[in-house]
C-alpha cells in the first residue's frame, strides 16, 4: 500500500511542479521524511497540505493528473464524498475503512490532500472558530457514528445525519474566502482536530493554528529515494505537533491509523509500481 501511495504522491509532485503550486508533505510523511528517509515503517497512509490558495488551484489543473494511476476526489467531483478535504485515489484499487460499508463514495487507495484554512488572529475568537469547526465535523462523522454507537448517541447521531453536508460547507465557506496567502494569520485544517491539541500541550496563543510561513518556506525531502516538498523549517513543526518526535514509540503504540474491512489493490504489484 505504501508503494501505492508513493506512486501518487510522485504523479501529484509532478503535476504541482508542472503548475507552479506550492504544497507540502505534513503530519506523518513528514515525521517520515525527517526520520525515516521514507515511510514510518507502520504507517497506513500519506498526508499532503496545501495553503487554501494553493488548494484551490491545484482544483483547477487536478484533470492533468494521468488517470492510469490516480484521481482527485472532493465532495465538488463526487457528491458522496463528505468530507472536508480531498483525496487522491489510486484507479483501478478499493479501500475500505470499517464501519464505513455503507458510505456510497468512491473508494481507494488514497492520499489525504488537506487545504489549510486561515484562523482569527485573536484567540477568543480562535476558540470560537474552534468550537463551531468542531461541531461542523461532528455532523459530518454523524453519517458514520449512527451505524457505530447504540442508545442515546446513535439517536443523537440519527438526527444529525439528516442535516445535509452542503450545510455545513456552506457555513465553512467563510473561512475559506477570508484565506489567502498574503494574510498575517495563522493556519488549521478546519475539518481536522487543530494539530496543535492533538499530540502536546502548546501555549494558547499557538494551539489553534500554525504559522503560515511553515506552508510557504519550503525545501525539498528525500523520500523513499524520491523527492518530495516539506515545511523547511521540520523541526518547529515537528516539535509543535509531536514533541520528542525523534524518539520512536513503544512497540505497542506502532499501529496503523484506522482497521480497514476490505481492500483490493487491483492486480498491483510491486515490481509493476515506480
Amino acid at each position: 500500500m505504501q508503494l501505492i501511495q508513493l506512486d501518487m504522491l510522485v504523479e501529484f509532485d509532478r503535476v504541482c511542479r508542472d503548475n507552479g503550486i506550492r504544497y507540502i508533505i505534513f503530519a506523518g510523511t513528514l515525521l517520515g521524511a525527517v526520520r525515516h528517509k521514507g515511510y514510518i515503517p507502520w504507517d497506513d497512509d500519506a498526508d499532503i497540505a496545501m495553503l487554501r490558495e494553493d488548494y484551490e488551484k491545484f482544483k483547477t489543473i487536478a484533470h492533468k493528473l494521468d488517470p492510469s494511476i490516480c484521481f482527485f476526489q472532493d465532495h465538488s467531483t463526487d457528491p458522496e464524498y463528505i468530507w472536508g478535504y480531498g483525496k487522491l485515489r489510486r484507479t483501478g484499487t478499493s479501500f475500505v475503512r470499517a464501519g464505513q460499508e455503507h458510505m456510497k463514495g468512491q473508494t481507494g487507495v488514497f492520499v489525504d490532500i488537506f487545504p489549510l484554512d486561515d484562523i482569527p488572529l485573536h484567540v477568543p475568537l480562535q476558540i470560537l472558530q474552534d468550537w463551531h469547526v468542531y461541531c461542523l465535523r461532528k455532523i459530518l462523522w454523524a453519517q458514520v457514528a449512527k451505524k457505530k454507537e447504540r442508545g442515546f448517541w446513535k439517536l443523537w447521531f440519527g438526527l444529525l445525519s439528516l442535516i445535509p453536508p452542503e450545510a455545513v460547507f456552506r457555513s465553512a465557506d467563510r473561512y475559506k474566502r477570508r484565506s489567502n496567502n498574503g494574510t498575517p494569520n495563522r493556519v488549521r485544517i478546519l475539518f481536522m482536530p487543530s494539530s496543535g491539541m492533538i499530540y502536546n500541550t502548546n501555549p494558547i496563543n499557538t494551539r489553534y493554528g500554525m504559522p503560515k510561513r511553515w506552508m510557504l518556506e519550503r525545501a525539498e525531502y528525500d523520500f523513499e529515494g524520491k523527492r518530495l516538498f516539506g515545511i523547511k523549517a521540520a523541526d518547529e513543526f515537528l516539535k509543535y505537533e509531536y514533541g520528542d518526535y525523534m524518539t520512536l514509540p513503544p512497540e505497542n503504540k506502532r499501529d496503523p491509523h484506522a482497521p480497514v474491512s476490505s481492500y483490493d489493490f487491483g492486480g498491483l504489484h510491486e515490481e509493476a509500481l515506480l
